[in-house]
């Protein structure tokens, strides 16, 4: 059943370790990981010890806590499960019958953090907000990246009831920054603001970002905000989603400095030039080029197929795609699809895969005159669809991050 009271009761057995330190907490469909990490990197260049909780994972649970961008180690990890397990028998019983697994991590990351001595928290939900084992803490400021379709089985069918979902991370007098969203999304946020009477501000509006060009590894950007007036400046996430985020990211740096915060542009400018993001628009090979994108849901695809318009302008591509069965794969064909010559249909790993081979029949009823490939093993769809590249065409693998997982391990090799 959704609710706090289960991450509360273990939080308070551990002394309410989420109240040791400041925090910044982050809700939104898309770009929660890019905003948490963008604030994080500059806050850390600033001076400050940073604590980053995100979710999930492409590799290992590892990459879901870290301080100043270095991951908890794998030892600390286990300890901290094996502590927390026997917490967790000392309060067992008929009242408390146990927590989830991402509540156990949350309570994880709040400790780790507390014994780690961060000077503040940056903190992404996992699903939604308003019962989002995060949503226990007292945060600095609150940031909604974000409104679209996605997990409609646990946050609602319209944009009304996910917004309203994810505006239960407002909390009273608690500034509230949001990035682009519907208007109907954006009124159901704006009432629980102003029932809240905590101040917001809408990053489009506070800050403008404007690509001047592409270089080899970055985009040459300006930013300006109140305060902030930066010119030509590398930023090293590709995508035109990127800069979106950045606004959000930069308003709620703006916020916190206005808070007490020592945040300069040259901390900005700094931590943006060396920002790495795996399995968000990740050019993973120049030769053929190898584009690498989570795009698990129809906003991100979106989002995707526009910023690759911009980077390989004109040119095709082979998809390679794996989705999972409660995603809307059909919407993600739609977007994906239309600059692609053909598509390798594979399967994520896991049970929430097994009807993978849907895709292939989607593929059909969408583009007839196209051809698709099924191949069950992840890294022979990679090379499969590697293989089927012409002169001048790039690959893009994307749906999910289980795909991504195999996928960038199989390139590292």
């Amino acid at each position: 059943m959704p609710g706090l009271e289960r991450i509360d009761t273990l939080l308070r057995t551990m002394g309410r370790p989420d109240q040791a330190y400041p925090s910044i907490h982050v809700a939104g469909t898309n770009g929660k990981g890019s905003v948490t990490l963008m604030i994080a990197a500059v806050l850390q260049e600033a001076g400050y010890r940073v604590g980053r909780f995100t979710s999930p994972h492409i590799h290992s649970y590892r990459e879901r806590f870290s301080i100043n961008g270095r991951e908890i180690e794998e030892e600390a990890l286990k300890d901290y499960l094996h502590g927390l397990e026997r917490k967790l028998q000392t309060i067992k019983g008929p009242a408390f019958p146990g927590v989830t697994e991402f509540e156990l991590l949350t309570a994880l990351a709040f400790q780790y953090f507390k014994d780690q001595q961060v000077d503040l928290a940056v903190l992404e939900t996992g699903l939604g907000g308003t019962y989002d084992s995060t949503n226990v803490v007292s945060p600095r400021l609150s940031i909604i990246t974000g409104v679209d379709y996605d997990h409609q089985a646990y946050l609602g069918n319209s944009l009304k009831e996910i917004a309203s979902n994810k505006a239960g991370i407002i909390k009273p007098g608690v500034p509230v920054i949001v990035g682009d969203m519907e208007g109907e999304a954006y009124q159901v946020i704006e009432e629980k603001a102003r029932r809240e009477n905590a101040a917001l501000y809408p990053a489009r509006t506070v800050c403008q970002v404007q690509r001047r060009r592409f270089s080899a590894n970055s985009q040459i950007i300006d930013v300006k905000a109140p305060g902030i007036d930066m010119e030509e400046i590398p930023f090293s996430l590709l995508g035109d989603f990127q800069l979106q985020n950045l606004a959000v990211a930069v308003t709620a740096l703006m916020v916190l400095e206005q808070q007490g915060y020592n945040i300069t542009a040259g901390h900005m400018a700094s931590a943006l030039a060396g920002l790495k993001n795996p399995g968000r628009m990740e050019l993973i090979s120049r030769h053929p080029p190898i584009m690498l994108d989570v795009a698990h849901n129809p906003q991100g695809a979106r989002a995707l197929n526009r910023s690759l318009k911009n980077f390989f302008p004109d040119r095709r591509r082979i998809l390679v795609c794996g989705i999972l069965n409660d995603k809307d794969s059909r919407s993600i064909l739609r977007e994906l699809g239309g600059d692609s010559r053909g598509c390798v249909v594979t399967r994520p790993e896991g049970e929430r895969g097994s009807n993978w081979r849907r895709l292939a029949e989607q593929w059909q009823s969408i583009y007839p005159d196209k051809e698709v490939r099924i191949q069950e093993n992840i890294e022979a769809a990679v090379e499969t669809g590697r293989k089927w590249l012409e002169a001048e065409e790039y690959l893009l693998v994307t749906g999910s991050f289980y795909i991504l997982n195999r996928a960038r391990a199989y390139f590292n090799e």
